[in-house]
């Protein structure tokens, strides 16, 4: 498995370009701007771009998502949680309240346990409601992509509409603490000292996981 790390948009926002070395399948996870430029890196690299995944649909998040499926043919997808939120138009309207393209709805839906396949890769998906009551993480070959539910140092917001810091803790606590040490933690913005990090590193260096440990 191939990651690339692209910072992209105006909020530090971490896309991600996750590809099969041998069958040259990809999808990006959390385009939120520069569509263009990760669009062209696909090409660089002969990749074949099957999915746009969003770890959950905040505008910084998804705002790249109606231009990279019109660049690629891409299908995206999103929890069936959150996906709502893209039908119903409520999280369209807040996009555009903060300055950003909204998405179109999802192609694909996903649950907690799914898995999503490119070539030989599998990534697994996590449901961490908490930031959003669709918020995925997505787990593959000791890589956890964790979106808005894991920083380096830190964890996403449980102010904004649908969030609920009783269930960002129980995410944190069930589904990413019991993860191994030396799984990577690929953050969704680039928040923290360093651009990645472990499970076991934010166990002993991340107030919010430290305190649910000692």
């Amino acid at each position: 498995m191939d990651i690339e790390q692209i910072l992209v948009g105006q909020m530090a926002v971490f896309c991600y370009i996750v590809s099969c070395p041998e069958t040259k399948e990809a999808l990006v996870i959390d385009p939120g701007g520069n569509e263009e430029q990760i669009a062209e890196r696909i090409k660089q690299k002969n990749l074949n771009l099957k999915y746009i995944v969003n770890t959950h649909v905040h505008g910084d998040h998804t705002c790249g998502n109606a231009k990279l499926k019109s660049l690629t043919g891409a299908q995206l997808i999103v929890h069936e949680t959150d996906n709502q939120f893209l039908i119903d138009g409520i999280m369209s309207e807040m996009s555009k309240q903060m300055g950003f393209t909204p998405s179109p709805p999802a192609d694909l839906t996903v649950k907690d346990g799914d898995k999503i396949v490119i070539g030989r890769v599998s990534l697994e998906v996590i449901h961490t409601p908490g930031h959003s009551p669709g918020g995925i993480c997505l787990l593959a070959g000791g890589n956890l992509f964790t979106g808005d539910t894991l920083f380096v140092g830190g964890i996403g917001r449980t102010d904004l509409p649908g969030a609920s810091h009783e269930q960002f803790m129980q995410s944190l606590k069930e589904r990413l603490l019991s993860l191994p040490d030396d799984t990577v933690v690929w953050p969704g913005h680039d928040y923290g000292p360093k651009p990645s990090s472990t499970i076991g590193l934010e166990k002993i260096a991340n107030p919010w996981l430290r305190q649910m440990i000692y």
